[in-house]
Parts: C-alpha cells; sequence; structure tokens
C-alpha cells in the first residue's frame, strides 16, 4: 500500500472545469500525465502535463495506465466512474491506497433531478455497449426505467424494441448533455417518437405503458415464454425446482441437461448479480437456450455444449440442478468434486432414474418428494383430470 495514490479517477461533466472539486483541480495541477476519451479532454482547459486519448479496444487503455504505474496520472470519466463507469475496471488490478476517485453528479441523479424521478425506485441500465433486451425484466406498466444510450441511432432502436415488446404507448424523455450549455430534454410516445437530430451523451427516461406482457417476479414463469421442443422444466414443477435450490444474490449455478435454459435464466432474474452456465449436449438446444436467455434480458447465461461430467465448468457452484443427463457416474462426479453444503438438486421421470434417487437418497440423505400433477382437460362433452408424468426430486447440501 503507497501513502500517496498515483492513480485519480476524475469524473468530468458537461460543464468541464467549471463543475469539478478542488480536490480534482489539484489532481490534474500534479499529474505527470492525463488519458480519457477525446470528448472529456475537449472539455478541460489546457493542461500542464501530456494528454493522451483513451484507445480503442477499452482493454488497451488499461494496459496503457498501468504501463505509468508509480506515475501521477489522471484518468477521465463520466460522471460517477463506478456507476456503469470505468472505475471498477479500472481499479481491478491495484491495491487500495494506490488509486482514488473524484466522481461528479452521475447522468443517472441528472436525469432524476430533470424529471423529478426518485432514484432509488427507478430501474437505472447503462445499454451503451449492451442489447436492449436487457430491458425485458424491467418493462411493466407504470414502472420508470433511465437507460444510458449510444447515440441517436440508439434512441430509435430502444423505441422500436419497446413497440416490439407492446410497450409502445411508452413516454420517451430524451435527455442529451446534461449539465452543459447543449442540455436539451424533449418528450414523445415510443410509438410516435421522430428526433432525427439526438446528440451524444445522450439517456432516456421511459415511463412504461402499454398492453405487453410483464414478467413476473414469483419462480415459475409461464412455459410458453420459452422456446422449446418439449424438454423444458414445466412452470410448477419449475417453481419447486428453483425453490429448492434457493438462489442467494451473487451464487453460481450448474444448469446441468438445461434444455431450454429455463432454470439458469429464472436463478439469473433472481438477482442481477447471479451466474449460471448452462451445459447441454445437443447443440440445437443449447442455442435455443443462448437465444432465450437473451430475449428475456439475461443474455449472461453461460452456455456450454457437451455432456456432463466431461464439460463441467472451472471453479465451483453454490448450487447444481441436474434436470438432465442424470447417471451414477455424473452424481459421483459432482460428489466428488464439490465442496461441502453445496446445494444439489435432481429431478427424476423414468422409473431408472427415480430408482438411482432413491438410492442415492438413503445413502447421503436430503429430502426426496414426489411431485404428481394433474390439469383440467376436454374428456367428451365434458371435462377430467389429465395427469402429467410424476416427477421425483431429489434435494441434499453436500
Amino acid at each position: 500500500m503507497t501513502d500517496t495514490p498515483w492513480l485519480t479517477i476524475v469524473g468530468i461533466g458537461e460543464d468541464g472545469a467549471d463543475g469539478l472539486s478542488l480536490a480534482s483541480r489539484e489532481a490534474l495541477a500534479r499529474a505527470e500525465l492525463v488519458i480519457g476519451p477525446s470528448r472529456h479532454l475537449s472539455l478541460l482547459p489546457a493542461l500542464n502535463c501530456p494528454a493522451i486519448e483513451w484507445p480503442v479496444p477499452f482493454a488497451e487503455g488499461i494496459e496503457r495506465v498501468m504501463a505509468h504505474r508509480g506515475k501521477r496520472v489522471v484518468v477521465l470519466a463520466s460522471g460517477d466512474p463506478f456507476w456503469f463507469g470505468l472505475g471498477t475496471s479500472l481499479i481491478r488490478r491495484l491495491e487500495p491506497g494506490e488509486w482514488a476517485a473524484r466522481p461528479v453528479p452521475s447522468t443517472f441523479s441528472l436525469c432524476a433531478a430533470r424529471l423529478g424521478w426518485p432514484v432509488q425506485a427507478t430501474a437505472c441500465l447503462g445499454l451503451h455497449a449492451a442489447p436492449l433486451s436487457r430491458l425485458r425484466p424491467h418493462l411493466a406498466p407504470g414502472q420508470k426505467i433511465l437507460v444510458l444510450a449510444r447515440n441517436g441511432d440508439a434512441v430509435k432502436a430502444l423505441a422500436d424494441y419497446l413497440i416490439g415488446q407492446g410497450f409502445g404507448a411508452s413516454r420517451l424523455h430524451v435527455l442529451e448533455a446534461l449539465g452543459g450549455p447543449r442540455e436539451r430534454v424533449r418528450q414523445a410516445r415510443a410509438d410516435a417518437l421522430a428526433f432525427p437530430d439526438v446528440v451524444h451523451p445522450v439517456a432516456v427516461g421511459i415511463d412504461c405503458a402499454g398492453t405487453g406482457t410483464a414478467l413476473p417476479r414469483a419462480s415459475g414463469l409461464p412455459d410458453g415464454l420459452f422456446d422449446h421442443d418439449g424438454q423444458i422444466t414445466k412452470r410448477p414443477i419449475r417453481a419447486l425446482t428453483l425453490s429448492a435450490l434457493a438462489p442467494v444474490p451473487g451464487e453460481t449455478l450448474w444448469d446441468i441437461g438445461a434444455g431450454s435454459g429455463s432454470i439458469g435464466i429464472e436463478w439469473l432474474l433472481a438477482h442481477p448479480a447471479n451466474r449460471a452456465f448452462a451445459i447441454e449436449a445437443d447443440p440445437v438446444r443449447a442455442e435455443r437456450a443462448r437465444v432465450n436467455a437473451a430475449g428475456l434480458g439475461v443474455d449472461r447465461l453461460e452456455i456450454i455444449s457437451g455432456r456432463a461430467p466431461d464439460v463441467l465448468p472451472d471453479g465451483v457452484p453454490d448450487a447444481v440442478f441436474v434436470g438432465g443427463g442424470l447417471s451414477h457416474a455424473l452424481l459421483e462426479a459432482l460428489w466428488s468434486r464439490l465442496p461441502a453444503e453445496t446445494r444439489l438438486v435432481a429431478n427424476a421421470v423414468t422409473l431408472e432414474s427415480e430408482a438411482l434417487l432413491v438410492q442415492w437418497q438413503s445413502d447421503k440423505g436430503g429430502d426426496l418428494l414426489r411431485l404428481e400433477l394433474a390439469s383440467a382437460a376436454p374428456l367428451g362433452s365434458r371435462r377430467g383430470w389429465r395427469a402429467s408424468y410424476p416427477v421425483v426430486q431429489w434435494s441434499v447440501a453436500l
């Protein structure tokens, strides 16, 4: 740990030097090198040291900063460097005491100040370098969302996405260059957006409205939200399975025999910090799981094509679900590899796989459930109960 940070991350707003704190001004005055995007550099007065533009790809900029480790370096960032900014990526390789941050109000804070929206009750998404489908879990009538967008074309694409999801009636607040002399705020419905001259930097406030389908927050999404070929853990069983898996924020799941990916997708929807690996031997199903995940806003589902246990991910999970490919060899491999307290849930439909779970539960303990469901269906001119195949579920903490 050093006594004085060699790296200072200075947040810059559209008002440039006028909005900088005394600490930021002092860091710039002492700097031996300043690096940042060309737009940020243009907002500052003449510097007393060399200034270089942040390169593309982004990772090269981090390497360039690290090459000057030990010098007095200032990195320029938008607003708050730790809210969809470069701060986290930059300090990942540094020790405490090597860096300091001097933020200014973030774009989200400025948006909330213009619109009068409570930040704590508003979804804030950085979509300038991410797919629009990440909006999907947040779309529901009455919800407010703040989005960072790349440029004017991205704003039009955002409106088109909302229309396609059934939320074309949403009111869009297009906020450009907040905090500076070019600031402009305009409004339009998503299905009537016609601003040809949107300028960067731009954010969009979405006052969500429409008749599109909102994603429920409870476990067990409707089966119709997933594309599948029949290999899907059906909604009631999925709800019970996720309850047994018990996702906790920040945890990792291995979904073995993922099929449509429904279990892994709902695990990710439980919290934005969660991770999930979907392991699927059938390449068509693996691709289908990828598409399902992207469409439901969790494109971070990590697909592994192959058959477990041959292709298990690196590291260790917090929970494992076996929905397909259940075998004695797989359970042996998992039991020998996974650390104590890992949660394992396995579902069986065939007599052979049911017998296997009965044997393992007898040897290892845990809970064994037999789940039998029936739904009402036409029976001649009347209705009767149509039973589904019973499912035996074993859940255990290793």
